[in-house]
């Protein structure tokens, strides 16, 4: 290792030594949203583009802003549970996280024209506030004995050319020669590692919404919103590796254990529009179609490593006797954007008198479509490298999809007792992805309605499959992979004030 300040000089200077390349995932998290709003539109399971007169059905049809009679102001907090089951290299572990957060937040001004005003045009409502659309928040971990090939120590034998090799290097786990990056002798004949690892994921984005509709003759509304989408994603992964055998069943092997942690914080604001109708042919019926411009965001991520090593045998690296290594990489921002594709939904409502409704949405949206894209507005950060090969595999990996989204609510007197069902397609196609990430969602809510207040809950559980890869090998046969359910349970409540 005499060169060793010369290769992690040419290593960190070079745009191949960025460990946090963007990929397909990156642009399908962020484009991936659940049911959202206040609680009543939770506890009908979303299905809100043909009911209207509720603040969360801004997010799926603003033309439901036309519904509105008087003006209101409502605010949604909640709480979010989430169970998650890993499965790696033959063992199951369990995990959980808790979080709160503001489902819902918003005000409505309503103008309508009193019912003696023959105007064709009843009014418009203007409306303001934000909607959460998707939640992050996430704890699992694995914990078991891979094989020989699977291991992290295969990893970093393969020398693949970015942020992790070079941090193996300087904490003298390999060296380098003129064939390329291989594991010292010293580390030679080490057993079966136990290699645990817990990954810690936080954030989700936000709409800011600003919508207007307008009514025309009570049968035809029509609105119009623009959203302002904050993303904040946050992941903490720690990984170690120890080798049980080491040192008296062992001697052979001078390798006792690593610790690799990462750092990830991706922060993002990007902007859409919508466009809505329904009608309602009769008292009864309500027919709703509403489409959504690409969403465009720009997109800034941070990302910090470092990886500690211990020796059971010390080693000598330059005359020097040594027990341990360490190695960190500073925290860099790397600057891109993201076009998640358009979305179309239509849906029907069927109105029973003041006895209650039903209500059912069909979302289309085509995964396949999203893009990565170069930020050339920001200075202050890096540029990814080549970002042909990432777009390439949107289009092969994903397709596009229908989301369904049906609900009810039934009156009684002054109470509300509400019901849904959600289902959100694959984005995978099926031969390229172990992972169906078909996510379904079950509600239920109850209301009170009672002169100018109203109070709501909402409970939504979910489940849903994900696929997680710690690293990527040379045979794809043994990179490992960690199956991934997540079951998730999400109470909210929405307070709120008709004026």
């Amino acid at each position: 290792m005499k060169n060793l300040k010369y290769y992690l000089a040419a290593a960190f200077l070079s745009p191949a030594s960025y460990g946090f390349a963007q990929t397909a995932a990156d642009a399908l998290r962020f484009s991936q949203t659940s049911p959202a709003g206040t609680a009543r539109s939770l506890g009908i399971g979303g299905a809100t583009s043909a009911v209207g007169a509720d603040f969360g059905g801004l997010v799926t049809n603003p033309a439901g802003l036309g519904l509105f009679q008087r003006s209101e102001i409502s605010f949604s907090p909640g709480l979010g549970i989430s169970n998650t089951t890993s499965q790696a290299f033959g063992t199951s572990t369990t995990d959980s996280r808790n979080n709160l957060q503001v489902s819902s937040l918003g005000v409505v001004f309503s103008a309508r024209r009193p019912d003696s005003d023959q105007a064709d045009w009843r009014g418009g409502t203007f409306a303001l506030g934000v909607n959460r659309l998707s939640n992050f928040n996430q704890n699992f971990r694995y914990s078991a004995t891979p094989r020989l090939e699977q291991d992290i120590l295969q990893r970093l034998s393969e020398g693949q050319g970015n942020i992790l090799d070079d941090l193996a290097y300087e904490a003298y786990l390999t060296e380098r020669d003129a064939q390329g990056t291989y594991i010292p002798a010293d580390y030679e004949n080490t057993g079966q590692l136990t290699q645990r690892e817990t990954i810690q994921r936080s954030g989700g984005q936000t709409q800011f919404d600003f919508g207007y509709a307008n009514n025309y003759r009570d049968k035809i509304y029509i609105g119009g919103a623009i959203g302002i989408v904050s993303t904040r994603y946050d992941v903490v992964s720690t990984l170690t590796a120890t080798d049980p055998a080491a040192p008296s069943g062992n001697p052979g092997t001078a390798f006792g254990s690593l610790t690799l942690r990462e750092n990830t914080q991706t922060r993002g604001t990007g902007v859409n529009a919508r466009l809505g109708v329904i009608y309602r042919p009769v008292d009864v019926l309500r027919l709703g179609a509403s489409i959504q411009s690409p969403t465009y965001s720009q997109v800034v991520e941070t990302y910090s490593a470092s990886l500690n090593t211990t020796y059971d045998s010390p080693i000598t690296v330059d005359g020097s006797t040594l027990s341990s290594g360490d190695a960190n990489y500073p925290a860099e921002d790397l600057a891109y954007t993201i076009t998640s594709p358009f979305r179309a939904t239509g849906g029907v409502a069927v109105v029973v008198g003041k006895n209650g409704f039903f209500s059912a949405d069909a979302e289309y949206v085509n995964y396949g479509q999203a893009r990565l894209g170069y930020d050339d507005s920001n200075s202050t950060a890096v540029s990814p490298d080549d970002l042909g090969p990432a777009n390439d595999n949107i289009r092969q990996q994903y397709q596009s999809t229908v989301n369904l989204r049906a609900g009810g609510e039934l009156r009684l007197d002054i109470f509300r007792v509400r019901a849904g069902y959600a289902r959100y397609g694959s984005p995978y196609k099926v031969s390229s992805s172990t992972s169906t990430n078909t996510r379904n969602f079950y509600t239920a809510g109850l209301g009170l309605r009672q002169n100018n207040f109203f109070l709501d809950v909402a409970g939504v559980y979910s489940s849903g499959q994900q696929v997680y890869t710690p690293y990527e090998l040379a045979s794809p046969q043994n990179t490992p992979r960690v199956s991934v359910d997540d079951n998730r349970f999400t109470t909210t409540i929405t307070a709120g004030f008709q004026f």
